[in-house]
């Protein structure tokens, strides 16, 4: 078994929740400072989001070369910039909308008077180019969510049961909606560590879960490869890039499941962290470098 005393040590006080790490195939360490529960992840459900975009793909539902003029031609504002005529599905993906600042976030969505937030949203300036810009931003992984609810008739817990979530064991999930009860494919869904070990282990197993390829094999590699620059290791489509090659699914105040290729193995953790920065790091340091 892997040793773990020194990244507890480092963690506890951190306030970490929960680690498990597997490797080749079989789980080689686990601690946890309090009792297995669902918790919100925060925005490691965006990369949910991306495995249903991928899936949709694969079922012909979308394209990723589709304009969002297109797309959400009913709810555009009255004057239509040009960097909006240009946006597309893979924009909403890569943080490179266009938009200059943040929207949608958590601190914000009790407040807004609008009930349509595809409306609000696409009434956000576009000040870049789409492609051009990293800026980290909610809109995006909301509306590429809405797009799949849109094309499958139900929401995104739905689409995903059959598809996702059960193969693998899971039940049914909460996820935060909208105020049109729309999934908000942003942040906002609840899983256990255990849960969202899972997800990460299919990615590592290239979207195949016993025998079975839940998410295409190329869009698991395309969506954990840098599409976007970032000011650090790069985005996904909406995977976080790290260290020694490694993507994440990445939730506020530490919830992680790190994808490390070149070890073969996988470190998910669950926590109520005010500096997941620090947690972060002392996976790298404590964890990566005993595998």
């Amino acid at each position: 078994m892997l040793e773990l005393a020194p990244f507890i040590e480092a963690a506890t006080p951190l306030r970490a929740l929960g680690v498990v790490v597997s490797q080749n195939g079989r789980e080689t360490a686990r601690h946890t400072w309090e009792g297995a529960c669902r918790r919100n992840i925060y925005s490691a459900s965006k990369s949910f989001t991306s495995a249903a975009v991928g899936i949709a793909i694969k079922e012909g539902l979308l394209s990723l070369e589709e304009r969002l003029v297109d797309a959400f031609s009913e709810e555009l504002p009255v004057t239509v910039l040009e960097n909006l005529r240009k946006a597309t599905v893979r924009d909403l993906l890569t943080m490179c909308l266009g938009q200059p600042k943040a929207f949608l976030m958590g601190e914000d969505r009790p407040y807004y008077p609008e009930k349509n937030w595809v409306r609000l949203a696409l009434a956000q300036p576009f000040s870049y180019e789409p492609g051009t810009k990293f800026v980290y931003n909610n809109v995006g992984p909301y509306l590429a969510g809405i797009l799949v609810q849109r094309r499958a008739g139900c929401d995104l817990v739905h689409y995903l049961m059959p598809r996702l979530f059960e193969p693998m064991g899971l039940r049914l999930p909460t996820w935060e909606t909208d105020p049109l009860g729309n999934t908000f494919g942003a942040g906002g869904l609840f899983l256990t560590m255990d849960e969202l070990h899972k997800f990460g282990l299919l990615y590592l197993q290239k979207g195949n879960w016993q025998g079975r390829q839940l998410v295409p094999e190329s869009w698991v590699r395309e969506s954990t490869s840098k599409q976007a620059e970032n000011g650090g290791h790069g985005y996904g489509y909406l995977f976080w890039g790290g260290e020694h090659g490694s993507f994440r699914a990445d939730g506020k105040y530490g919830q992680f499941s790190i994808l490390m290729r070149d070890k073969n193995a996988v470190v998910t953790i669950v926590a109520e962290s005010r500096e997941a920065d620090k947690l972060l790091a002392a996976v790298f340091e404590h964890i990566y470098c005993r595998l």
